[in-house]
């Protein structure tokens, strides 16, 4: 197991374990306060990060605002070929990388080194649009004018990631912003600050070893104090947050204040509708790895299953048989299908969701529990859950990051199953199993799910970089990865140029001296 190797894995990827950053350089501190990163799989601690000073953090925003200068100057496909240099170092590091966001978050070894493929994926994608950043051409109402409008960098992107996928989310922002000509901070998630060390030690060898400044590329380390650095700092043209609602509200307020540009991508309560047509075999599955996939600890986990009442006792019976098959324990022994939760407070937010649902009038029909013993030493360990319940319980209506699944019946028509898949203020992901295409088109129309993401016939997890990603209402608008979502890494700008010996005006207004 990995416990026993991980120093190991942390030398294949140059991460120190013991006080990182007391060296010198910029993107290596020593004035803040120790960070210990404990493993959820066994307890033990991995390593131990110092957080970031405000004098640090000086530093650091006047090496990014220096490195900007000469990056944004750089043709973009050639910033394209060291996110090409970046995607290729990840191939090669992909095992031990995966390992460590494994071990230190608790995701299961294949979902570690899926995300990491992720990151793959999209420096593949960030590669080919570094050649096609264009903007258009239009006609203008006065005659000998050109108009078009074009793409300029925005200058620094500030990075804030969540614990559930330490390394895929910073580099969908990192890969887009950098061929877009901007250079980049991160401020990772506290509760696994060695995957982002080891993402940094990867980009900060590439830039060195093609004389680019070490400030294209930086990290910050510390708890929401030093998110605050960079929210309310107005040389930060750009603030990409993911995490809970509280968190994205108060994001959106300080950046707001400074009429800076936000991006986010917060929380969801996502949604399977199983219609009569549904094919039983596929909706379970769907349902099953989008409420246990990570622990239920995705953003697009499945949080509700909206069944209709002439499937729902099968689909109950069936989801019962098929939790009694999952086997929980060390995400790296690739025979378990769940891994830990973060941390205990993570199984303290779990317990109390458990009693709540119950104390609102659900019924707990896969009671879930915390694992002790043997392979459960660091009290991370959970039973995953599914409770009967009204979609309009408090605690239904709230996001739980845990694998606790609600299970609702609806009646009627699909219009009615529809209403209550939208009717929560998150608007992330959602789906529908079914064999009908008039179910299909209709979940997908205008009058459908409300949804940033809307499947037909797979689960709401699971999402590919081609299409760009996030939510609606209190998910927060963001969109990231594929699709056109650089555009929010740019500023546009509109261009008319007049290549005649006269001035004539717009809109026919007549100046004449």
């Amino acid at each position: 197991m990995l416990s026993t190797n991980i120093n190991k894995t942390l030398e294949k990827l140059e991460v120190k374990t013991i006080n990182f950053g007391t060296s010198t350089g910029v993107n290596s501190f020593g004035n803040g306060t120790n960070i210990d990163s404990y493993s959820p799989v066994d307890g033990k601690l991995i390593g131990t990060v110092v957080s970031t000073s405000k004098e640090d953090y000086k530093k650091v925003i006047e090496a990014a605002q220096n490195a900007f200068k000469i990056w944004r100057l750089v043709p973009a496909p050639q910033r394209g070929e060291i996110v090409r240099l970046f995607g290729n170092k990840l191939r090669e590091l992909k095992q031990p990388l995966g390992e460590l966001v494994s071990y230190e978050m608790g995701k299961s070894l294949q979902e570690g080194l899926g995300e990491v493929q992720e990151m793959i994926d999209i420096c593949d994608f960030a590669v080919g649009l570094s050649r096609q950043l264009h903007g258009l051409t239009m006609h203008s109402e006065r005659p000998g004018h050109r108009m078009y409008e074009q793409y300029h960098p925005l200058g620094i992107v500030g990075i804030i990631s969540a614990f559930n996928f330490p390394v895929a989310v910073w580099s969908w922002n990192t890969a887009l912003a950098w061929i877009s000509g901007d250079v980049c901070i991160w401020k990772a998630s506290e509760k696994a600050p060695l995957c982002s060390i080891a993402c940094q030690q990867i980009i900060a060898k590439i830039l060195k070893e093609n004389n680019l400044p070490e400030g294209i590329s930086c990290i910050i380390n510390g708890d929401y104090k030093v998110g605050e650095l960079m929210t309310a700092d107005k040389r930060i043209s750009l603030i990409s947050a993911t995490g809970s609602i509280k968190m994205g509200k108060i994001v959106a307020k300080t950046v707001a204040e400074r009429l800076g540009k936000s991006l986010l991508e917060l929380g969801g309560n996502n949604a399977i509708i199983i219609t009569p047509d549904a094919d039983i075999k596929i909706s379970i599955i769907g349902a099953v790895f989008g409420a246990v996939g990570t622990a239920g600890q995705r953003c697009t986990s499945t949080r509700r299953l909206i069944v209709h009442e002439s499937k729902y006792d099968l689909v109950k019976n069936t989801l019962i048989d098929a939790y009694k098959q999952l086997r929980i324990g060390n995400p790296l022994d690739e025979n378990n299908h769940m891994g830990p939760l973060i941390d205990k407070g993570a199984v303290k937010m779990y317990q109390n969701a458990l009693q709540k649902v119950v104390e609102q009038g659900g019924n707990l029909i896969v009671e879930g529990g915390v694992l002790s013993g043997k392979g459960y030493e660091s009290g991370c360990y959970v039973k995953p859950a599914i409770a009967e319940a009204e979609n309009h319980f408090e605690i239904v209506q709230n996001e739980t990051f845990a694998p606790i699944l609600y299970l609702l019946k609806y009646t009627g028509g699909l219009e009615n199953a529809i209403e209550m898949q939208n009717g929560v203020v998150q608007g992330l992901s959602s789906a529908i199993m079914t064999n009908n295409l008039r179910e299909a088109e209709l979940f997908l129309s205008q009058a459908g799910s409300d949804c940033g993401i809307a499947n037909v016939n797979i689960g709401t997890s699971g999402a590919e970089i081609g299409g760009a990603f996030g939510g609606e209402k209190e998910t927060g608008g963001g969109r990231e990865s594929g699709s056109d979502a650089w555009k929010i890494y740019m500023r546009r700008q509109t261009n008319t140029i007049n290549y005649t010996t006269k001035l004539p005006l717009a809109q026919g207004i007549k100046f004449d001296l």
